[in-house]
């Protein structure tokens, strides 16, 4: 018996709902149930081909413990592994990699301290930050939001400097990107399951939260469609999410992606309306039942998006991530093959002659092995604008909260 198990926490529609249907529909020698779990005692095997995640981004002790089930052959959905490490900003250049549009953005340095620093931590930050090349580049209106997060928690639209600055002040140890405000003309939220089935739905966000999936929207121009569809497998295929939410922004014709990582998204019938709850249930359900069928025990049964995929391919080729060839198999091509030298005593033997017919090639010289460049120390990355010290011979004093002001031009 195969067990697709569904962890959740406040959720009273969707859980259920996915596991009275997989059980009506599941193959004999598979079935569905909530998780249950204790203790997790390291190195044990769960109970569980499949899992479903809707509650360990807000729970670090589900977190560990998936990601354990997952070494021990779980198929977990999604990858916990990769949407906890990934970030806004990183999926972002993703998507402008596989030709998905997305608005300009910035990573601002979080406006406190982390933990356990003070200036002296951020020699390598510059300061005070270009905040009108910022605003240059982004324009306005724009939007604050947290690199990592969802659920609209610290999102702030902003008109203007002084806009950016008083949200600024009340982000703490936030890393916060300002992002371009995209005037749409239409906007939609989809679902993507399994990378592949896509339900496109119409949605504003800027009506109240529980009005914004609009059931009374027209048909979709099928040429949009079609590209709305593509881009959001585009994204769902390069990050590994199994199953996920990609919100788009259409502009000038133009689909934007405004926000395409989501670990556990909405599906709660009161929020999605009956039609979208019943196809969410049925898809996912479906997609359930083929990974507990493609269940490999003790094997890795991950999603993996491409560009981990790609990663891992140039890593055990010995290439770099980075498309340069700087690892062992770079080496073994570009160093000189040694000559052996001829024993004590003895004459080197006779040098073969070429053919009468032909030349003799001329020696090629060996390229010389490129050097491998110097990532920066580990430590040094930048955060805490506010009281970050100039890179200097000698260490700057700390500085105290200087960045809620707009520094005068040429600063």
């Amino acid at each position: 018996m195969k067990t697709i198990g569904i962890l959740y926490g406040k959720e009273r529609t969707f859980p259920p709902a996915l596991i009275e249907h997989g059980n009506a529909v599941a193959p004999e020698g598979i079935r569905f149930e909530a998780v249950q779990t204790g203790a997790i005692r390291q190195g044990a095997r769960g109970d569980y081909a499949v899992i479903l995640d809707r509650i360990s981004q807000d729970v670090p002790f589900y977190r560990a413990a998936l990601k354990h089930a997952a070494a021990q052959g779980c198929a977990v959905v999604n990858n916990p592994f990769w949407w906890s490490a990934e970030d806004k900003l990183t999926a972002n250049a993703f998507a402008e990699q596989v030709g998905v549009p997305v608005p300009k953005t910035v990573l601002l340095p979080s406006k406190d301290h982390p933990d356990d620093t003070d200036g002296d931590s951020f020699t390598n930050l510059r300061y005070p930050l270009d905040w009108d090349e910022i605003f240059g580049h982004v324009g306005f209106p724009a939007f604050m939001k947290p690199n990592t997060g969802g659920g609209w928690k610290s999102v702030y639209r902003v008109h203007g400097p002084q806009d950016v600055w008083n949200a600024y002040d009340q982000t703490g140890q936030l890393n916060m990107l300002l992002q371009e405000g995209i005037d749409f003309e239409t906007y939609f939220r989809c679902y993507c399951i399994g990378g592949e089935h896509v339900r496109v739905m119409p949605y504003d966000p800027r009506r109240p939260f529980h009005e914004r999936y609009v059931r009374d929207a027209g048909p979709i121009e099928p040429g949009l469609l079609a590209q709305l569809e593509d881009h959001v497998k585009r994204l769902c295929r390069v990050l590994g999410y199994d199953f996920n939410t990609v919100e788009l922004a259409v502009r000038d014709g133009v689909p934007y992606a405004i926000d395409f990582t989501n670990p556990a998204p909405d599906a709660d019938w009161h929020s999605v309306g009956e039609d979208n709850f019943r196809w969410v249930v049925a898809k996912s359900a479906d997609y359930l039942i083929e990974r507990a069928q493609r269940h490999v025990e003790g094997g890795d049964n991950l999603t993996w998006g491409q560009w981990a995929q790609r990663s891992a391919g140039a890593v055990a080729a010995g290439d770099s991530v980075f498309g340069r060839e700087d690892g062992p198999a770079a080496a073994a091509k570009t160093e000189p093959a040694r000559s052996k030298k001829p024993a004590a005593g003895k004459e080197p033997a006779a040098t073969k002659k070429p053919a009468a017919t032909k030349k003799p090639a001329a020696t090629k010289k060996a390229a010389p092995a490129k050097s491998i460049e110097k990532s920066p120390a580990k430590g040094t990355r930048g955060a805490a604008a506010s009281k970050s010290a100039k890179p200097a011979a000698k260490p700057a004093p700390a500085r105290k909260r200087a960045v809620a002001k707009r520094p005068a031009k040429g600063e």
